[in-house]
């Protein structure tokens, strides 16, 4: 398997992370807090990348694992948690077998999040807690120029949900990989289908969200 984010793993760890992440600038960090907060047991981040996040996931009580299809990335995450190379629709997971899952910063990577969703909730025990922290469906996107952070422009293109490299800048991530898009019904109608229970949201970033939490639970028996 090749991933898109193999050849700019390094760019992406040693220049990228360092320019974005000093700070919480647009709340992911909070949305962890937040959304997942503490508690004990595996917390399986799906598409963990370079483990960035399994530092603050670990200050909250849990133990990280983290799963990707990068192996460009999983070399930098390798030293920050466990991880597996694998598809994020097709996790080498056991049924009902983690405590707690989280996406962040991922979904729009994934060309079918929905099935994302549904091996989410199928690795999860009962009552098991779902985070995703992903870029606002509603204010991100190829249809949307933020070179202006006060008055973020919207062109068409929200609602017709696809695959794009177009960007407001060429100095992220998208321009180089690409992004899905689902528009925001479509988004949380895809973790009802998965069976999953909807039980806080929130936003982050200023003055026009950049990004959209979800914190969800599927059912307990």
């Amino acid at each position: 398997m090749t991933a898109a984010y193999d050849e700019i793993a390094d760019w992406y760890e040693h220049e990228f992370l360092a320019r974005s992440t000093p700070g919480d600038p647009i709340g992911i960090r909070r949305s962890l807090t937040t959304l997942l907060g503490p508690g004990a047991g595996r917390c399986l981040e799906i598409g963990c990348g370079t483990g960035a996040y399994a530092a603050p996931i670990r200050d909250l009580g849990w133990t990280p694992l983290g799963a990707d299809l990068s192996a460009g990335m999983l070399r930098h995450a390798a030293g920050r948690l466990p991880v597996a190379r694998a598809d994020a629709a097709r996790l080498p997971v056991r049924d009902a077998s983690v405590d707690a899952a989280v996406t962040v910063m991922a979904h729009t990577d994934m060309p079918d999040y929905p099935a994302v969703l549904r091996e989410a909730a199928r690795v999860l025990r009962p009552g098991g807690v779902f985070v995703h922290i992903g870029v606002h469906p509603a204010f991100c996107g190829g249809f949307a120029d933020r070179g202006d952070p006060a008055a973020v422009v919207i062109r068409p293109g929200y609602l017709d949900g696809h695959w794009t490299t177009e960007s407001w800048t060429t100095e992220g991530v998208r321009s180089r990989v690409g992004a899905s898009h689902w528009p925001l019904p479509e988004l949380l109608q895809a973790f009802l289908d998965a069976g999953l229970t909807f039980e806080r949201f929130g936003e982050g970033g200023a003055p026009v969200p950049t990004v959209l939490a979800i914190r969800a639970r599927t059912v307990r028996t």
